[in-house]
């Protein structure tokens, strides 16, 4: 059975404060809206149309839609070669630009990494007739909102007497955008850089940072991987979307993989990666990481795509084994 970017989610990762999902998705979605928080969905593979009730956009890879709370909207894949593949960040509360890239007027300012021109807004107006639907007719929505499921999150399928697509003109400052990962500005100095210069999103309790192509670490005695460290105030989730995993041979990572440091484990490159590094001033990758300050817990695709490798791929010893018991 075919599934949308909606309904066909697959919980990977979740706390009080943000759920992450992935979906491969080939039909329309139904309209919905999350009553709960605004969402960050990274488009990886394929092309769609996005419908809201603010306006269209033409969405392909590459893609992060910041959308609202309480938009209503649908996704309507495109048919191609690549399905439609779309990473899911839910929040429980507003996703915006980090504030240290915000002037106290809301403008982006010259050090950061982005700018407003860089940001699409929705193509409007966009109403029923415009779809092929009927303005009057009855037509459902699909709601997320709070109550007693797991994670007190619930659904509610709402219909209403006529289509929400009924919007002929809107101002504010509060509206759907699309911002695509090859505009992001990368950060580089002499030195390695800490992870918030990767930053893009904040929201309550969590941040969004890419990692793109870039120039490395130019100082004549610098080794430009990242250096062994434990997180002590969050969780970090790693998506590798593209690159050259060539420095992370033997830890089970390639594209398409999704890691897991919980915070207080200690992590970095593998065995070799640093000799690898000398000499090189490019780092081809493509990733998006989300840092947690709650600990997360695995979902139901979490625990199914667990390759039972990957926390053990720094064992090196003979006494070491994959059951822990090491």
């Amino acid at each position: 059975m075919s599934i949308g970017v909606v309904t066909g989610r697959r919980l990977v990762l979740a706390n009080g404060d943000v759920r992450i999902s992935y979906v491969v998705a080939a039909a329309p979605s139904p309209l919905y809206r999350n009553g709960i928080g605004d969402e960050c969905l990274y488009v990886e593979r394929g092309r769609a149309r996005l419908e809201t009730v603010f306006g269209a956009f033409d969405i392909a890879e590459g893609d992060y839609v910041i959308m609202p709370r309480a938009t209503t909207h649908r996704w309507i894949p495109l048919t191609g070669d690549e399905p439609l593949r779309v990473y899911c960040i839910e929040a429980n509360s507003h996703i915006t630009p980090p504030k240290r890239y915000l002037s106290k007027f809301g403008q982006l300012l010259e050090h950061s990494p982005y700018s407003e021109r860089d940001l699409r807004g929705p193509q409007g107006p966009l109403l029923a007739a415009d779809t092929g639907a009927v303005p009057d007719a009855a037509t459902e929505v699909y709601v997320k909102h709070r109550g007693n499921g797991p994670s007190g999150v619930v659904g509610t399928i709402f219909t209403y007497p006529f289509h929400p697509f009924d919007v002929i003109g809107w101002d504010g400052c509060l509206y759907p955008y699309v911002f695509n990962i090859s505009d992001f500005e990368p950060i580089t100095g002499r030195v390695h850089q800490p992870p918030p210069v990767h930053q893009v999103f904040e929201a309550h309790n969590f941040v969004v940072c890419n990692f793109v192509p870039r120039k490395v670490d130019y100082h004549p005695l610098s080794i430009p991987v990242p250096y062994y460290h434990s997180n002590v105030d969050s969780d970090e989730v790693m998506f590798y979307v593209d690159g050259d995993y060539e420095a992370r041979k033997g830890s089970g990572i390639d594209k398409g993989s999704i890691t897991l440091h919980p915070g207080g484990h200690a992590h970095g490159p593998q065995t070799g990666a640093y000799e690898r590094s000398i000499g090189v001033d490019y780092f081809d990758e493509l990733a998006v990481m989300v840092d947690t300050f709650r600990p997360l817990e695995l979902g139901e695709a979490g625990q199914a795509a667990d390759d039972g490798a990957y926390a053990w791929s720094w064992a090196r010893s003979a006494e070491s084994r994959a059951d822990g018991t090491g």
